[in-house]
């Protein structure tokens, strides 16, 4: 959260530069500007369209409140991560849990394996920052964050169900995406994908294997 705070401080400082300097330019124009009236008027209209730009820019790349940059230092599992740049220490690892998705474990094979091969195809380049978007609950109770990745515009959560290297796990209150999981997993089902494949099903859910094997 404290990335999105100063994600917005700046941009508002960007903001208020930007208006003193046009502010500023159109003074100078007024004052001292040879050239005739009506293209001084073009002039101030030109400044003044270019400030709009730049602001309507700023305020596209913003971040919402509930939502942070960061940059992935080492995928751990097909449903967790450690990524740098959640707090005020740009080199502080967090570890991320992604909210409604449960992978296999990485001891059952070939599936555990499979969605974290998965996670690190959609996370791509670790130089690449993903975005993380957080719901009611900011924690599990290990400490890890919660949260839902987005890279590009799309959402790792939903990725790693529909593709059946997930399961869709309700897990209240964090409930904003699950209409878009449980539908990934239905089509993942219908397909035969990953864990659904019926050739090769997967026999214990991901909780019934640890419990087992602890």
């Amino acid at each position: 959260m404290a990335i999105a705070q100063q994600t917005h401080w700046r941009v508002q400082k960007r903001m208020i530069v930007l208006v003193s300097l046009t502010a500023r330019v159109l003074k100078i124009k007024k004052t001292f500007s040879p050239i005739p009236p009506y293209l001084g008027i073009w002039s101030r209209k030109i400044a003044i369209l270019t400030c709009l730009l730049l602001l309507m820019s700023c305020h596209k790349n913003q971040l919402a409140d509930n939502q942070a940059q960061v940059k992935v230092a080492r995928v751990v599992s097909g449903q967790s991560l450690e990524v740098l740049g959640m707090a005020e220490q740009p080199n502080l690892i967090s570890q991320v849990r992604l909210i409604g998705v449960d992978a296999p474990d990485l001891r059952q094979r070939p599936w555990g394996e499979a969605a974290k091969e998965q996670l690190e195809d959609l996370t791509g380049n670790t130089e690449q920052p993903i975005i993380l978007e957080f719901d009611v609950e900011a924690k599990d109770k290990i400490g890890r964050t919660l949260a839902y990745v987005w890279k590009d515009k799309v959402l790792l959560n939903e990725e790693l169900v529909k593709q059946g290297n997930a399961l869709f796990v309700e897990r209240s209150p964090n409930h904003k995406y699950n209409q878009r999981l449980e539908r990934a997993q239905q089509w993942a089902r219908l397909m035969g994908q990953g864990i659904w494949n019926p050739e090769k099903p997967m026999r214990l859910t991901p909780a019934e294997f640890r419990r087992q094997n602890l």
